[in-house]
């Protein structure tokens, strides 16, 4: 009887394998693997143990490493709406007062409406050499004198 069985033919008789699996071979193979797994096992451990007396680790890499730093409490308002009104009344005081910026070099802030006032009187600065009529009626100038 043939035992062989050829790819695309049907199957023998029964569908199965008629003999055992070699319990020897089996054996042989599970203490050649348990042997190797040991050996890399021991092998790892001598060169970890080697390595840990030859070679020293230095300080640890990061701060962290000794104790966890405790962060700074949150920096909240108690009262934002009193202190908007502070800022705001503040902001208002230098905006509607006199008083100076830098004393020895003479220079002095002013009230806001005061200062329009005396840009209305006085103009805006100009450079010189430059007629002011000519400005106004170049495309240039006529494009933003009128208002648009």
């Amino acid at each position: 009887m043939d035992t062989k069985h050829t790819p695309g033919a049907p199957p023998p008789e029964g569908g199965y394998e008629k003999s055992d699996a070699n319990p020897s071979s089996l054996l042989r193979f599970g203490f050649v693997l348990l042997v190797t797994l040991v050996l890399a096992w021991g092998a790892s451990k001598w060169i970890f143990d080697y390595f840990d007396r030859v070679q020293s680790l230095g300080p640890p890499p990061t701060p962290f490493e000794q104790g966890r730093p405790v962060p700074p409490l949150p920096q909240l308002q108690v009262h934002p709406v009193q202190d908007l009104e502070q800022f705001r009344a503040g902001q208002e005081k230098a905006l509607d007062s006199y008083g100076w910026v830098d004393q020895s070099r003479g220079i002095v802030h002013i009230p806001i409406g005061r200062a329009m006032d005396l840009l209305l009187e006085r103009g805006l600065p100009t450079r010189a050499g430059i007629d002011t009529a000519k400005a106004a009626n170049s495309p240039a100038g006529a494009k933003h004198g009128s208002g648009n």
